[in-house]
């Protein structure tokens, strides 16, 4: 009995011993965590009584070459309803529908939600804004905002890009240069109670937002301004799809101007052009007509009788098909300067030209026979002259623009020569340029590439290439030879004009040697003074150049693509251009539709650009212009 007694004694001892010990660690816990880790969990709590709303940062400006300001912002206003403060639900439910147009069921589905802070309408006016804030209704709030704005509306639209609801880059120099342009958001933090009622005597704290940074760019607004204009004159005159053109320093890569006609409203970017419109409806007829066709044929080779079940039909009504829609706001945004490819046709034979005289397989008076075609194997490639120009000397030959001498030129090459100076000229590779979605270079496997497609590729045809690929290339092929990259970018800056970062881009000497780039330039400035490029030659002005027309695929649609290629002053290029006409009604020549356009154009930029005139050969007149 004494040991069952000594035995409970010494359990209650232990069971004591471990309550005080528990005691301890709590005090100790406690201790710590109102002592120690006050700060921390003081936060917390706070954070868990805090409504946080969002300051947005004023997004960066972009800056053409002289400062003139191509893309900013329009103070906006953001409004929204904290359920938990709203007073009266009717009154604020009436009110929002009147000064925001929407609709009583939308409105109300919002205000009636049970949650920290809901969102009615973004990129509200300043004024409504500043109206709703003059009712003074609890759980409104009204939030400013920043909404990009184009003060140019359709000037360079797929070149600049445009933004997102969230202010963030979606296409063009916007989405290339985001990391610059965008800024950092601040807060606004309340203070609320248990219901989630704000403290009005805590009051608020804010972190205040940071703007983005300015991009200087190498785009010309008034540049840009005359190519635009002259592309839209030419593409209503003829009746075309599109209208292409790029202007650009051929001795650095500076972009002075890249047009994309129609272009689109920035403002709007989500509205589709009524050409758009129109050329989507054409190609959805198109292609109805060719299914409709095939399954006519599919039908009539098919003996069973059994019944097929009838596919719904669809039909053309971007409107209310989203898909439709989606595809044809892609098409209008997109860059055919640099997104798409084309056949360049005779002007390609500049490329050749550098290539057979840095081979050294043909000279300036090289001697030439031209029939009216060539045989190649066994096919008859023939001359834009069917009569032919019978004997010519190279000179007299680009001149003439005739293609037996440049399939002449690409057979002497061979396919081994050939495909070593499309990659020494940086063909086959992109340019690099600072605008997203560049397609690269299509040319044959050189395995198998035979004597007919040597011969084609030789005069621009049976290949293709971008635009700004084309320019690229030329331009370094007439500056002495340096491979320049084409670029918008030049610096970013602050609100304050302090340069932060100041693009540098690559650049790849000797791909031709400077004797070679001056023979070029020489031959090119007789294409335009006396041959088939003289409708590109301005008064006063030495201007090099060549013309082209080409032909798309399928070739059974007989669709045509006119362009020129010029530059000027020919002997020390300052500035270089190309002008792309897709399918001109009527007369297509690139010689007779495309050069004038350049023309016009370097009336314009050449005295603007402090070019100084230059006298130029008397030009004579030739039978044909390709």
């Amino acid at each position: 009995m004494q040991r069952l007694r000594k035995y409970q004694r010494k359990k209650m001892l232990v069971f004591l011993l471990l309550i005080v010990l528990g005691l301890c660690a709590v005090s100790g816990k406690l201790v710590y965590l109102m002592i120690f880790k006050s700060e921390f969990y003081g936060e917390k709590a706070e954070n868990l009584h805090e409504r946080e709303r969002s300051i947005k940062a004023a997004r960066g400006k972009i800056l053409d070459r002289n400062g003139t300001v191509l893309a900013s912002n329009k103070s906006v206003c953001t409004i929204s309803v904290i359920h938990n403060q709203i007073e009266d639900e009717e009154a604020v439910i009436d009110m929002l529908v009147k000064e925001l147009g929407l609709e009583e069921k939308d409105v109300r589905k919002r205000v009636e939600k049970v949650s920290s802070i809901e969102r009615i309408k973004t990129n509200v006016d300043k004024e409504t804004g500043d109206k709703i804030l003059e009712y003074g209704m609890a759980g409104v709030k009204v939030d400013a905002d920043y909404k990009r704005y184009y003060p140019y509306d359709e000037l360079a639209s797929r070149v600049l890009g445009f933004t997102g609801s969230d202010n963030q880059g979606i296409v063009g120099l916007e989405v290339k240069y985001d990391q610059w342009l965008s800024g950092t958001n601040g807060k606004i933090l309340t203070l609320t109670d248990a219901r989630g009622i704000e403290v009005e005597a805590a009051g608020e704290r804010r972190q205040e937002p940071k703007d983005g940074n300015d991009v200087v760019v190498s785009l010309d607004h008034n540049i840009q301004e005359y190519c635009q204009q002259a592309a839209e004159k030419v593409m209503e005159e003829k009746k075309a799809d599109a209208v292409g053109m790029i202007l650009m320093n051929p001795q650095n890569g500076e972009i002075y101007a890249m047009v994309n006609v129609p272009e689109f409203n920035l403002n709007e970017p989500f509205t589709l052009t009524d050409e758009v419109i129109s050329q989507g409806e054409e190609a959805f007829q198109e292609k109805k007509k060719k299914e409709q066709e095939a399954k006519e044929k599919e039908d009539s080779q098919d003996t069973s009788t059994e019944d097929k079940e009838e596919k719904k039909e669809e039909t053309f009504d971007p409107e209310n098909n989203s898909k439709q829609k989606q595809e044809l706001l892609n098409q209008m945004w997109r860059n055919m300067c640099i997104n798409d490819t084309y056949e360049p046709g005779s002007t390609f034979k500049i490329i050749t030209t550098s290539a057979a005289l840095e081979e050294g397989v043909v000279t300036t008076e090289s001697q030439f026979y031209c029939p009216g075609y060539k045989m190649v194997e066994d096919r008859r490639i023939r001359c834009h002259k069917t009569t032919g120009h019978g004997a010519e000397t190279f000179t007299e030959g680009i001149m003439n623009s005739c293609n037996p001498v440049f399939i002449e030129l690409g057979l002497r090459l061979g396919v081994d020569n050939f495909y070593k100076y499309f990659k020494q000229f940086g063909l086959l590779q992109k340019t690099n340029i600072d605008l997203p979605g560049e397609a690269s270079t299509i040319m044959h496997d050189p395995k198998n590439m035979g004597q007919v497609e040597l011969a084609t590729v030789a005069f621009g045809q049976s290949f293709q290439i971008t635009p700004v690929q084309l320019v690229t290339t030329v331009s370094s092929l007439i500056n002495g030879g340096t491979r320049i990259t084409p670029h918008f970018g030049v610096q970013v800056q602050d609100s304050n004009e302090q340069v932060l970062e100041t693009f540098q881009y690559d650049q790849t000497e000797d791909i031709v040697s400077e004797e070679t780039s001056k023979t070029l330039r020489s031959l090119l400035e007789k294409v335009v003074s006396e041959g088939t490029g003289r409708k590109g030659g301005v008064e006063g002005f030495s201007v090099g150049g060549k013309t082209a027309t080409s032909q798309t695929l399928p070739r059974s649609e007989h669709k045509y693509i006119s362009s020129f290629l010029g530059f000027a002053p020919a002997d020390d290029p300052k500035v270089i251009g190309l002008v792309v006409i897709y399918d001109p009604q009527g007369i297509y020549y690139g010689g007779t539709i495309a050069a004038p356009v350049m023309q016009e154009v370097f009336e314009d930029v050449l005295p603007y650009l402090g070019i100084e005139e230059q006298p130029a050969e008397e030009t004579k007149d030739t039978e044909n212009e390709q």
